[in-house]
């Protein structure tokens, strides 16, 4: 694998202790060969886990990567170091003019605003009209998904009882595109959020395709234009102890919280915890690098 990221990038040393070395790569690329270029659109508060989380999925391609780190200019981020922010992150205006072959754009923990009461709402609509033209294929992930559902097609979003939160059995409604290629019937995600978007508003829409659900979670993966756009509401990218950070932090705030579903051993927090998500989580990241975003096989789709 071969991925260009800033040589002092914290997901450097912290994928070392998973015995996962990216440093020897670091701008290592041969012949003429010419990289991807992918765009990361950060928008959680905790940045270094989630730029780490998704270059832990990203190494494990034998593609080469050009990974830009985006931020919001029109947020200020409580959680991550200005500093951090400046060494290794761009602002949109940077790539205004730039065309790249993929694009990640992150959840959010804004999902119990109204999408116009997010202070940010308007710049991220402009980044998500910019990607239809600029970018090969976007990935839109948990609240990304919820909200460009919304500005492109008017998707509502709907308030759950209690938090989503956990992993959950998925099933294939739709088996024959690249991007679930070698999926097996079923498959676990996890999921965390307190909304949901449902398949009656997906189906409502002929430029939407419903790809994935879950009897308990709902709807899980939706494509538009062929791949361009891809809907994803779980957090497939998430490390193993994810949710178990998650949950002790709720209850240290003292958050209504319950355990996360078919998280530990026996669903209970005393035992390991049980991962059973990573194998479709590396198959969907290969699947979308391999058929939307690297140009010589877009032939496939």
């Amino acid at each position: 694998m071969h991925l260009n990221i800033h040589k002092d990038l914290p997901a450097v040393e912290l994928l070392k202790k998973e015995n996962i070395f990216l440093s020897d790569e670091l701008n290592s690329f041969q012949g003429n060969a010419k990289p991807l270029k992918i765009a990361l659109l950060n928008l959680m508060p905790t940045k270094i886990i989630t730029e780490t989380d998704f270059i832990r999925l990203l190494h494990d391609s034998p593609l080469m990567i050009d990974l830009d780190l985006i931020k919001i200019k029109s947020h200020k981020s409580k959680n991550t170091p200005e500093e951090h922010l400046n060494t290794f992150y761009r602002n949109f205006e940077d790539i205004r003019y730039d065309n790249y072959d993929g694009m990640i754009i992150t959840g959010a923990p804004v999902e119990l605003l109204e999408y116009e009461d997010v202070t940010y709402w308007t710049e991220l609509q402009e980044i998500f009209d910019w990607a239809t033209k600029h970018v090969s294929s976007t990935l839109y992930i948990c609240w990304a998904a919820q909200a460009a559902l919304y500005h492109f097609f008017g998707v509502p979003k709907y308030e759950l009882d209690r938090k989503m939160f956990g992993i959950f059995k998925h099933t294939l409604q739709e088996n024959k595109i690249p991007l679930v290629r070698g999926f097996d019937d079923e498959f676990y995600v996890p999921h965390s959020r307190h909304t949901e978007i449902r398949r009656e508003d997906i189906l409502k829409h002929p430029e939407l395709t419903l790809i994935s659900e879950s009897e308990d979670s709902g709807v899980y993966m939706v494509v538009a234009r062929n791949g361009r756009e891809i809907f994803i509401t779980g957090h497939s990218e998430y490390a193993p102890e994810a949710l178990n950070n998650e949950y002790i932090r709720d209850i240290n705030k003292g958050l209504p919280i319950h355990i996360p579903y078919n998280y530990y051993i026996d669903n209970d927090p005393q035992k390991p915890i049980s991962v059973r998500w990573r194998a479709h989580a590396n198959l969907m990241f290969k699947n979308w690098l391999n058929y939307y975003v690297n140009h010589s096989s877009h032939s496939d789709l």
